[in-house]
């Protein structure tokens, strides 16, 4: 258990010291803001969509924590190539791992290395670091007129 959880560990922190998918994407169609004011993590999520509703290139900016970074890279990798239907299932997937019950084991074997981020529903304040960056990239999807944040 402990080596999976270094091993999870040096993800994060691999994807917050070299971000992938991040900066300006030039030919966005759509983009939203997101903001999570408890921990100060800021970003943008762009998104290039094709006419099949599916996500041909995904980047993001802005500046946060190591878990609201990591996870917004983790998360840009992840959804190049999918559909709104398929992100739509997988956040749902991510946001049951790191808001479950943490006595429970939770089957996250779909969401590959976004599974990293199954240690952080011991701790329930950094779930808004993590899960930021889906918020910010379902507003994008829904036309991003509105900014996402963590906190009404």
């Amino acid at each position: 258990m402990d080596d999976l959880r270094e091993l999870y560990q040096a993800t994060i922190l691999d994807h917050n010291k070299a971000p992938r998918n991040f900066g300006k994407l030039e030919d966005a169609n759509s983009q939203a803001n997101g903001d999570n004011p408890v921990c100060g993590d800021k970003l943008v999520v762009y998104l290039q969509v094709d006419e099949d509703d599916r996500v041909a290139d995904v980047r993001f900016d802005g500046k946060g924590c190591a878990i609201s970074t990591a996870s917004a890279s983790l998360m840009t990798d992840f959804v190049k190539g999918r559909t709104r239907s398929e992100i739509d299932e997988t956040f749902d997937q991510f946001h049951e791992l790191l808001t479950g019950n943490p006595s429970e084991h939770v089957d996250a074997t779909e969401l590959g290395k976004l599974a990293v981020f199954s240690g952080v529903r011991e701790y329930p304040v950094r779930v808004k670091c993590a899960t930021l960056c889906w918020h910010t990239l379902q507003a994008a999807l829904d036309g991003g007129n509105e900014t996402a944040r963590t906190e009404s």
